[in-house]
């Protein structure tokens, strides 16, 4: 009995003190594989959020507006643009917010995975059935 009670002990401790996706993130373009911006990831009261602190993409306009958003980023500037929105530690993942693409103005339902020792982000974005995949890499 103590040892099962050890086994369950350790299993939910994993997902307890699994790697938390708070810091800088390079985000990587699925499509294209190059290098889009950093994004900060910070974690206030259990809720992510994250932000576009620069971009990458030596052809982007620094200036750049959220022209395609339909929400509250309507015409603002993408550089600050909080892009990450209420996702929640569930075990491993953290989900229940949503990711929002300024290039389309597409908000996607979002899930976030630290992977690799905390050196990659798996991150899914679902609109219905239909989902993308990135992989960004810690940057900090």
């Amino acid at each position: 009995m103590k040892a099962i009670l050890v086994l369950i002990f350790a299993f939910t401790s994993v997902f307890a003190f699994a790697a938390s996706p708070a810091g800088l993130w390079k985000t990587i373009d699925d499509k294209t594989g190059k290098e889009k911006s950093l994004v900060r990831i910070t974690e206030n009261g259990g809720v992510l959020s994250g932000a576009i602190e620069k971009l990458l993409d030596p052809n982007a306009k620094k200036d750049m507006v959220c022209d395609e958003c339909t929400d509250d980023r309507k015409g603002k500037p993408v550089v600050g643009l909080n892009i990450i929105r209420g996702l929640k530690q569930d075990g491993e993942k953290w989900e229940g917010g949503t990711i929002l693409d300024p290039k389309s103005g597409k908000i996607y339902k979002a899930t976030i995975k630290v992977i690799e020792g905390g050196k990659k982000l798996e991150l899914r974005g679902y609109i219905g059935p239909f989902f993308r995949t990135q992989v960004w890499l810690k940057a900090d």
